[in-house]
């Protein structure tokens, strides 16, 4: 296992203990990283507070993605309980309306189009931009977020989705080149159809895990603990020359062409 003594990290997106956010987490606070959480919205926040306080991590905020000011005061949050230094970023947020996982892609709206975009690939340059001065003061870190083949292939349903996880696959080349000069590296991991409470919102997903297990290489499922045991590697020292990378974890689907 990967070791983080020492680390301190923030983590964005965990809903609830099937959440990969905390799957990630998990496997970060278990080699030794301190850690921070956010939570989206009232609804979430004593079960984020629960699974925050089972790691003994010193701060648990609200932060809606969508304004930079609160991107700006996490970050300040943030560094003042790690003596202004970050070394890891975990950005596991995105979304879409469930109606826009339902119908045609054609028939999305121009504002919830945006708003996708926006909360999906957009908040991973706003948090990149706020956590770069506390990595560049720790002497580099680590930046990962969450994509999904949808990005690169249409799959039915994933909609406007797809189309937030491709500008968020461009985003993490642009980024890691900008901030790889301060040591600063940003990777992402495609994974496979996982249960989370996001998953529930896309019609067909049950469908969607019968194909990538008939089909895929490997022939099994996935769970939120592999993705997890990816992202640990990403995050950790010993990928210390890996970044602008995707790391599939997905039991090989995405190689496959039928």
């Amino acid at each position: 296992m990967a070791t983080f003594a020492g680390k301190r990290g923030l983590v964005l997106g965990v809903a609830n203990k099937r959440s990969i956010a905390w799957a990630i987490a998990r496997r970060l606070a278990d080699g030794g990283a301190q850690l921070a959480f956010t939570y989206q919205g009232e609804r979430i926040e004593a079960g984020v507070r629960e699974l925050a306080d089972s790691v003994s991590s010193p701060l648990v905020t609200a932060c809606d993605v969508r304004s930079d000011e609160d991107c700006g005061r996490v970050a300040a949050e943030t560094s003042e309980v790690f003596g202004g230094q970050l070394d890891l970023l975990v950005h596991s947020v995105a979304f879409a309306a469930a109606e826009d996982l339902e119908g045609r892609f054609t028939d999305t709206p121009r504002d919830r189009f945006w708003l996708a975009l926006d909360v999906s690939a957009y908040s991973l340059v706003a948090c990149a931009r706020a956590a770069e001065p506390l990595m560049e003061a720790a002497g580099g870190g680590s930046i990962l977020t969450m994509t999904y083949l949808g990005g690169e292939r249409a799959v039915p349903h994933y909609n406007v989705m797809g189309v937030a996880k491709a500008a968020l696959d461009a985003s993490v080349r642009y980024l890691a080149w900008d901030l790889g000069q301060k040591n600063i590296r940003v990777n992402a991991i495609s994974a496979g159809p996982v249960r989370t409470l996001a998953a529930r919102s896309i019609a067909g997903f049950p469908t969607m895990e019968a194909i990538v297990e008939e089909r895929s290489p490997l022939r099994r499922p996935i769970d939120a603990d592999d993705v997890g045991a990816a992202a640990a590697y990403l995050l950790s020292d010993e990928a210390q020359n890996v970044t602008a990378t995707t790391l599939y974890v997905d039991s090989g689907y995405h190689s496959m062409g039928m």
